[in-house]
């Protein structure tokens, strides 16, 4: 079973008469469906291929052409900018419970769904998911993930690595 953050272990230990909650048996106390839907769609995105870029649901292709243009084509930073989620932006709005722990926990989570996902949906096209985490750890807006597919990271005769379209 998956621990929690540990910043949420007192929370959960004072239920059940001080006996303590799980996870899952807390979500059966606290959540509800319609919160429950909405989530899904970030842990489990709907991914889509657009020209060549497995982009998230979503985009819109004007927004896709002004970072080719902003990127210079390099489709690997086109992707990644249009595909990147900031973890604190899943939050519900004014929400004050948000920690560096449990954007970490969320961000890594996600990551391994991310992949798993991408994996499944496009076997043929294998992809790389990054969850950035910041050198300031209380800038809690600097976590993000993001992912691009790894064609678009190609090595040059020497064997370095460079970005597609440079």
């Amino acid at each position: 079973m998956s621990l929690p953050p540990a910043d949420m272990l007192p929370e959960l230990a004072e239920w059940n008469n001080g006996k303590g909650i799980d996870l899952e048996s807390w979500i059966a106390c606290s959540g509800d469906f319609r919160t429950a839907i909405g989530y899904s769609t970030v842990f489990w995105p709907r991914f889509v291929l657009f020209e060549d870029y497995i982009l998230r649901e979503g985009f819109t292709p004007e927004s896709v052409r002004g970072f080719e243009v902003q990127h210079k084509c390099d489709k690997r930073s086109v992707e990644a900018v249009v595909n990147h989620l900031h973890i604190a932006d899943i939050q519900f709005h004014g929400c004050g419970d948000i920690t560096e722990q449990r954007v970490v926990f969320l961000g890594r989570i996600l990551k391994e769904i991310y992949e798993a996902k991408l994996a499944w949906q496009f076997p043929a096209r294998p992809c790389e998911v990054s969850f950035y985490e910041p050198e300031d750890r209380t800038d809690l807006i600097g976590f993000q993930i993001t992912f691009w597919q790894k064609k678009h990271v190609e090595p040059d005769g020497a064997g370095n690595s460079h970005r597609a379209g440079q």
